[in-house]
């Protein structure tokens, strides 16, 4: 669904939820729901949507963050009064938190509380997690079927990708699952099969060795010599028809001129 079609209805019911409370109403909320992934050393920036009716205003946000490790509670930042971290900044009067040089103890659960005029007050969550790099690549295969299966530690992520002799693999070589893990071999089960998993911060690969494919040059080498050896042979052949005929002729003359030598 377009975003801007979910803003509008979002809006739509919550004036109508507001009609119901006697015009009384707040809400607050992240747009993407799924965790977010950071890097450890860049920026973390969580941005909520805050929802209010017109003449009434926010009186105090506050972030909280539940550590991932530890599982500590702790406040980071209030609107308009303070901020525990050097790190941390708010913009947009407490609805986009900033934490600068993100390391692994950021992760965790982040909660941005909203609080009106009126006193009302409204809260969300988002999970953030540090985005970590692809680890322990593997190749299992299932020989009966032609299939190998690509496997991948923790990786933030990954995507997949087949190679056959260093070529990213065609569908004369087999084809790729949806989610690229799988590789439904439908050629000839030979040579080097390797998985490349690569995220943002690198990549990394297995291979599964098979047996050897016939080399097309050796292939080629076979049936030149197999053309030459019947070239041979034919020559050959022609030769000794040339020769034998040569020997007919020759004694033939020799028994005619013979008699003609003795009535003499």
């Amino acid at each position: 669904m377009d975003l801007g079609l979910q803003r509008f209805i979002r809006t739509v019911l919550l004036l109508h939820v507001c009609w119901l409370w006697s015009g009384q109403c707040l809400s607050v909320y992240f747009t993407n729901q799924q965790s977010l992934y950071v890097i450890e050393g860049q920026n973390l920036i969580l941005q909520a949507q805050i929802q209010l009716l017109d003449g009434e205003h926010v009186a105090k946000v506050t972030w909280d963050h539940v550590a991932k490790t530890s599982g500590m509670s702790s406040t980071l930042a209030e609107f308009p009064r303070k901020v525990k971290d050097g790190r941390v900044t708010l913009e947009q009067q407490g609805a986009t938190l900033k934490i600068r040089d993100y390391q692994a103890a950021d992760a965790g659960v982040y909660t941005v509380t909203v609080t009106e005029q009126s006193g009302q007050r409204r809260s969300a969550q988002k999970t953030v997690q540090e985005y970590l790099a692809v680890h322990h690549v593997s190749v299992m295969v299932n020989v009966s079927h032609w299939v190998l299966h690509c496997m991948e530690a923790w990786g933030t992520e990954p995507t997949f990708t087949w190679l056959h002799e260093k070529v990213v693999v065609t569908e004369k070589v087999g084809r790729v699952s949806a989610d690229g893990t799988s590789l439904y071999v439908s050629g000839i089960f030979c040579g080097h099969f390797t998985c490349v998993v690569s995220n943002k911060l690198g990549h990394s690969s297995a291979t599964y060795t098979a047996e050897a494919c016939e080399s097309s040059n050796g292939s080629m080498t076979a049936v030149v010599v197999f053309l030459l050896l019947i070239l041979t042979l034919a020559a050959a052949s022609l030769a000794f028809i040339l020769w034998r005929r040569h020997r007919l002729g020759y004694n033939r003359r020799e028994r005619l001129r013979e008699p003609c030598e003795e009535s003499l």
